[in-house]
């Protein structure tokens, strides 16, 4: 491999898709001043102060009063689903044009792993506040992050922890805690585990209106509990802890990361998890397998979106509404749409993003993202002689090369540079990374 190929590979994978003038600064970097400046970026990120965070006012069907009527409630929901449309397409602005693009790749990793809906929650103020506490601790070590969102309202909503009571414990937050968030499938605990750390987790429940989660003593248990061998009276930052700081919950979290920074094609390597994310971050890309693993993992649809984005100058916060709604119309269709997965187990991977489908939606999307690229950035493609468009187009959107097939496919359209893209953008050397 390539100092150019090595870099646009790193950059591939922990940013949502580099420029290509982000690959040129990277190759005369090189690869470790490229990786500690992702790591460790200097000073503010102008492009997330370009983009913050929409005031969305409280939840409106929160203040409804017992007796609100059909009408009020219709146009309480009706002013939720704005909120939510408003900060979907906020968080796919900012990740177009954050300059820290390893903080909001990550910040999409836990979201999928601490996976939650809003159409279960019904509240986004609630679901922007779990992504502050994800960006708050997700660099940092596992145990203050499990502590905080334990007690994260819509988590709670979500795994429906608010209903779990010393008198009717509800195991569902429990059993995803060990299960899915920290120790995993086959992770040392047992049914008895679970029903264990249920207790420890009675009594949280969320108010709407102030948008925050308190402990009633009245229905928490505080007796003694036994997990993982251990017995006290676990509450539930002591449980948070006790999971957290299991070698288990290590090394699952860092297979996670593994799974989705460097793909299911080889296995993670073993010693990854670091004592923080950002040095399993650091472990995860200097493994001398992480070259190997190369093309061979697929774009998840909000990266494939997002990274064509970013390389053909689109902002989506500057486009008319409908194309922005077509955009968003793209995802659903590719069945991701950020604050929506699809269940408790996050969003699938791999090739189960490559269907008949998914290339038609792939396909109408493209064509709204070649149509509302940077003028700029056609005219650079439009510059190279209609034989060279084709490495034009793949220096444009940092592909390493095409093939034989896919070259075929890309020189007749070389006078119709929109169409190129469009191409471009649906390749199969375009789909992975």
């Amino acid at each position: 491999m390539t100092e150019r190929e090595a870099v646009a590979h790193l950059l591939r994978r922990a940013t949502f898709g580099p420029t290509a003038e982000e690959v040129d600064q990277a190759q005369r970097d090189g690869v470790a001043r490229t990786l500690d400046r992702l790591l460790g970026p200097d000073g503010p990120d102008p492009g997330a102060a370009a983009t913050p965070i929409p005031d969305l006012g409280p939840d409106p069907a929160a203040r409804l009063g017992r007796g609100a009527g059909r009408e009020q409630r219709q146009q309480a929901n009706q002013q939720r689903r704005e909120q939510v449309s408003t900060l979907t397409g906020w968080w796919l602005s900012r990740m177009v044009a954050a300059d820290h693009q390893l903080d909001e790749k990550l910040l999409f990793f836990w979201h999928g792993h601490w996976a939650t809906s809003v159409q279960k929650v019904r509240s986004a103020p609630l679901m922007v506040r779990q992504l502050q506490t994800l960006r708050r601790h997700g660099r940092g070590p596992l145990s203050p992050l499990v502590d905080a969102m334990v007690r994260d309202p819509a988590l709670i909503l979500w795994l429906d922890g608010q209903k779990n009571t010393r008198t009717a414990p509800n195991e569902n937050l429990a059993r995803e805690l060990m299960e899915l968030f920290t120790l995993g499938v086959g992770g040392g605990y047992t049914e008895a585990d679970v029903k264990e750390g249920a207790r420890a987790l009675t009594g949280w429940v969320v108010d709407r209106r102030t948008g925050t989660a308190r402990l009633q003593p009245g229905r928490h248990d505080p007796g003694p509990k036994t997990i993982l061998g251990r017995q006290a009276p676990f509450d539930a930052g002591s449980y948070a802890r006790l999971l957290a700081e299991r070698p288990e919950a290590a090394r699952f979290v860092a297979g996670r990361l593994w799974f989705r920074f460097a793909g299911a094609h080889l296995p993670a390597p073993e010693d990854l998890a670091g004592p923080d994310t950002t040095a399993t971050l650091r472990r995860i890309f200097t493994a001398p397998a992480f070259a190997q693993t190369r093309d061979t993992l697929v774009k998840q649809p909000v990266e494939w979106l997002v990274g064509a984005a970013r390389q053909l100058g689109v902002r989506p916060a500057a486009l008319p509404d409908n194309e922005r709604r077509r955009l968003l119309a793209g995802l659903n269709a590719l069945d991701q749409v950020p604050l929506r997965p699809p269940s408790v187990g996050g969003w699938p991977a791999g090739t189960a993003w490559l269907s008949t489908s998914s290339l038609q939606a792939r396909l109408r999307t493209a064509d709204v993202l070649a149509a509302a690229t940077a003028p700029a950035v056609l005219a650079r493609l439009a510059a190279a002689p209609p034989a060279g468009r084709p490495d034009a187009l793949a220096r444009l959107l940092v592909v390493d090369g095409w093939s034989e097939r896919t070259r075929a496919a890309l020189t007749p359209l070389a006078r119709e540079p929109r169409r190129l893209i469009v191409a471009g953008l649906v390749s199969p050397e375009y789909a992975v990374s």
